[in-house]
């Protein structure tokens, strides 16, 4: 079964946390207590993802974290990225394939396009349409500055 791990489920929650409203610092501890996260955890997402420059931080009586880019532009794939590393669903999709079959096997060029498929789609969603930020913008335009710009749509057409 193709699963992200829970703590990369739990980063996409401090994400979407940091992100409404937008352009404001959170510290951890209201992260954590926001998100109803433990602290530990909530911290060491944090750096992960101030490491992975989706994040910045600010120190002091002031400081916090806050996104470093809005929401529309934080894909799916690198919120995974900053957690589990870049998505590799067998040994040799992965940028550093260790199989010793890759050689010899037929089925390694199918599973590497359906790999590239599936990190279309993951650079595909957005953080503000996996918090919801997208469509709270769609249907409360008043609201639609809070999150960032949010794609024009033509009728019959879906984002």
């Amino acid at each position: 079964m193709l699963r992200i791990s829970k703590l990369t489920d739990y980063g996409t929650v401090v994400l979407a946390c940091l992100a409404s409203p937008p352009g404001r610092r959170h510290t951890a501890t209201a992260v954590a207590t926001r998100t109803r996260l433990g602290l530990p955890t909530v911290s060491k997402l944090l750096k992960s993802f101030h490491h992975a420059g989706l994040v910045t931080s600010v120190r002091g009586a002031h400081g916090g974290y806050e996104l470093a880019r809005p929401a529309h532009e934080i894909s799916a794939a690198s919120i995974i990225d900053a957690i589990e590393g870049p998505v590799a669903i067998t040994e040799c999709s992965s940028d550093h394939s260790a199989c010793d079959l890759e050689n010899v096997c037929s089925t390694g060029g199918s599973w590497q396009r359906i790999n590239e498929a599936i990190r279309r789609s993951l650079d595909g969603i957005s953080l503000a349409q996996l918090s919801g930020q997208e469509a709270v913008a769609q249907w409360r335009p008043e609201l639609g500055g809070a999150f960032g710009r949010v794609p024009s749509t033509r009728a019959g057409e879906r984002n």
